[in-house]
């Protein structure tokens, strides 16, 4: 993927779906990582090279086992309730059975007291849980997380992360694009290190924060700017 002669993404290949739960995809700003999930979930179209799902190029009936949350999240002119039996109708859930997962997935990003008020009212913490609740809602098998904790309160980062903690548990992939080291550590099993539109380092994330592997790995642990 390239713009005005600049490589944004450079011979980059990602596999999600093996057995890691949780992909934390690093590195400073400017680096491709956001460029790189949305192309993964096909929002953006490579220039060169190819996504590949199950084998395949995208289909829609593909598309529809993912699920994406992003830094700002959007939210539609209706209640907190209503944004996610929206979503539910589309899938084509029928009506009483969307009705109880929304509840559901509302109580377990602790919004259970505020499904009636107006999403686009709520904080911007409560917004985002209600994103994710959406996005979880759907069971998908891959979840596309971009900065989606980034400048929140730590009630809602801390509800966030154990909510995708329990749904990774529970047999979802996740793609976590993150610049907060901690939370990397946290959450992730494997570490995905990128620095201009390529991908310098890849392994456990235990192993990582032990001892990078590269020398960009251990300046951007260490808190070095990369340019």
């Amino acid at each position: 993927m390239s713009r005005d002669g600049r490589a944004l993404i450079d011979g980059v290949t990602v596999e999600v779906g093996r057995s890691d739960r949780i992909i934390a995809l690093i590195g400073p700003n400017g680096a491709g990582k956001s460029l790189l999930i949305r192309m993964l979930a096909g929002l953006v179209a490579p220039d060169e090279g190819q996504v590949i799902w199950g084998g395949g190029p995208p289909q829609s009936a593909r598309m529809r086992r993912i699920g994406f949350v992003f830094q700002r999240p959007v939210m539609m002119r209706r209640s907190a309730l209503d944004n996610i039996l929206y979503a539910l109708k589309l899938a084509g859930h029928a009506a009483v059975d969307a009705t109880e997962r929304a509840h559901a997935e509302l109580e377990q990003v602790g919004l259970s007291a505020i499904t009636h008020t107006f999403a686009r009212n709520l904080s911007g913490g409560e917004q985002q849980r209600v994103a994710l609740a959406r996005a979880l809602v759907l069971s998908p098998e891959v979840l596309f997380l971009d900065e989606a904790t980034t400048n929140l309160d730590p009630a809602s980062t801390a509800m966030i992360e154990s909510r995708v903690k329990e749904a990774a548990a529970a047999g979802m992939h996740v793609l976590l694009v993150t610049q907060d080291l901690a939370q990397a550590r946290r959450l992730s099993d494997t570490i995905i290190l990128m620095h201009r539109g390529r991908i310098v380092e890849e392994g456990p994330a235990e192993e990582f924060f032990k001892m990078p592997g590269t020398e960009t790995g251990r300046r951007f642990v260490a808190g070095e700017l990369l340019v």
